[in-house]
């Protein structure tokens, strides 16, 4: 090649917009080739689960038209990161490697290897950010460590920010050599195949770019400003559904900042509801921080007490809960839209996690393993200070004393059942005074409505006033060890 090329490494940040790797790379001149590897071995048991590999191989197809069309090709290759690389360096006599920072252990490790070997053959590896809206090292406490507290770091998070300017993809990207050859997605078997599971998936789900964007556009037209409340209804769709599309990086979190202070400003009385979710993008912000300073967070509690916490090993009830066969309607919906579509809406997220640790006192790290592999939206990040958070044991935990009654929640949160009847078929027939607790209604509504106990539905696993004295006790026994 005629002229020196840069190689722009994608990851997680499948998109054309706000990508400040790739505007550095166009300003750079010269040749772009646009790479993704896929190295399992890198993340170990953190590779990319079932859920989102199917999510992963869409997005790539989804990618590649983008940048067909800009005149490239995406190159796909499959191994070991730095024999990638350095192979791929020498067939394209590239000069420069330009990437998005991650935060992952692996990633962590990964780049610093990268940086070493190729900065000492005389090849320009940089790192660049564009997964967050700020870098972890700009927000740490007055002693340097990263805040374990989410109000402190919102108000450190809110001081002297500005959203930076949208960053426009670029019009052209020029051809990338024949000689140079890549993958077929197909070779890769990132889908299901025998069986093909992936049907809800496909149902509920467009990943790629214009996607993310179009549901951005969505989002802030006729959700932002009912999402205070709407948030927590498990009946509609309050929630933004953007999760899957951050964390394959199709969006990035600047541009759905902007979109919401867009609204805040055209819109009067919205701002209760863009202040939300402003901060529940930051919290995404504050888990990766702490995932940053905490590299065994996915692994390891952050409160040390709850090393010694005497979790239970029943593999029955785990299979229950991964199966959405606990007996409690709104704990057996949430586990079945997540079996279906790959996702679980945000009330539900909490109110199943606080049932598997805590009526049920298994680890979160099995739950956690248990969304890695089924939710399309896995972050590891989120996923590991979410389920510490749940739990009681991360940063900022709600106390472990806190201890979701399932069926009060849904009662709360669907009021009228919509939700478990759309996702627990046997109880559809159920009114909505008895959907919540079926084991309290009478011999004649049960059999009107069609429901078994025992047998077309189970009781419920666990007595709820018990499982909450265990977990108390429990509880007490991990605050007198820390004495």
């Amino acid at each position: 090649m005629s002229e020196s090329a840069t190689i722009v490494w994608f990851r997680n940040d499948l998109r054309l917009h706000d990508h400040p790797a790739l505007i550095a790379a166009v300003k750079r001149g010269g040749p772009i080739i646009p790479l993704f590897i896929l190295d399992d071995a890198v993340a170990g048991r953190w590779k990319a689960g079932g859920a989102s590999r199917w999510w992963l191989a869409k997005s790539l197809e989804a990618f590649d038209h983008e940048i067909a069309q800009r005149g490239a090709r995406l190159i796909l290759r499959r191994g070991d990161t730095g024999h990638v690389l350095k192979r791929l360096v020498t067939e394209s006599e590239a000069t420069a490697i330009y990437v998005t920072r991650g935060y992952e252990p692996w990633a962590v490790a990964l780049e610093e290897k990268l940086h070493k070997s190729f900065e000492g053959s005389g090849v320009t590896f940089k790192r660049f950010g564009g997964r967050l809206l700020r870098e972890p090292e700009e927000l740490r406490t007055s002693s340097g460590a990263a805040y374990q507290v989410f109000t402190p770091f919102w108000r450190a998070f809110r001081k002297e920010f500005s959203v930076p300017k949208a960053l426009v993809p670029p019009r052209r990207l020029g051809p990338v050599p024949d000689a140079i050859a890549s993958d077929d997605i197909s070779d890769w078997n990132l889908t299901p195949t025998k069986p093909d599971w992936s049907g809800g998936l496909a149902e509920a789900w467009l990943p790629g770019e214009q996607s993310a964007r179009t549901r951005l556009k969505k989002f802030v037209d006729d959700g932002l400003a009912n999402y205070s409340h709407g948030r927590d209804r498990l009946d509609v769709e309050g929630t933004s559904r953007l999760s899957p599309h951050l964390a394959f990086g199709e969006i990035s979190p600047a541009a759905c900042w902007r979109a919401a202070l867009e609204v805040s400003h055209q819109k009067r009385g919205s701002d209760g509801a863009v202040e939300t979710f402003l901060k529940e993008l930051a919290w995404r912000e504050f888990s990766h921080a702490l995932l940053l300073q905490f590299p065994r967070m996915p692994e390891e509690p952050l409160r040390d007490e709850f090393a010694a916490f005497a979790w239970s090993k029943s593999s029955g009830n785990l299979k229950a809960w991964q199966r959405g066969l606990t007996g409690y309607p709104v704990v057996d919906a949430g586990m079945r839209e997540l079996w279906t579509t790959g996702y679980m809406h945000n009330r539900a997220r909490m109110i199943v996690a606080s049932f598997l640790t805590k009526h049920l006192q298994i680890p979160w790290t099995a739950g956690e393993a248990w969304f890695w592999d089924t939710l399309v939206d896995a972050d590891l990040a989120n996923n590991a200070a979410n389920w510490q958070w749940v739990a009681g044991c991360g940063a900022d935990a709600a106390p472990y004393f806190r201890i979701f009654n399932p069926v009060l929640q849904g009662e709360k949160f669907d009021a009228d059942g919509d939700y478990v009847r759309r996702w627990v078929s046997e109880l559809r027939g159920l009114q909505s005074a008895d959907i919540h607790k079926p084991w309290e209604a009478d011999a004649t509504t049960l059999k009107r409505a069609g429901v078994i106990l025992g047998r077309n539905y189970p009781f419920p696993i666990v007595d709820h006033k018990e499982a909450r004295a265990r977990a108390l006790a429990a509880y007490e026994r991990v605050k007198s060890s820390k004495r």
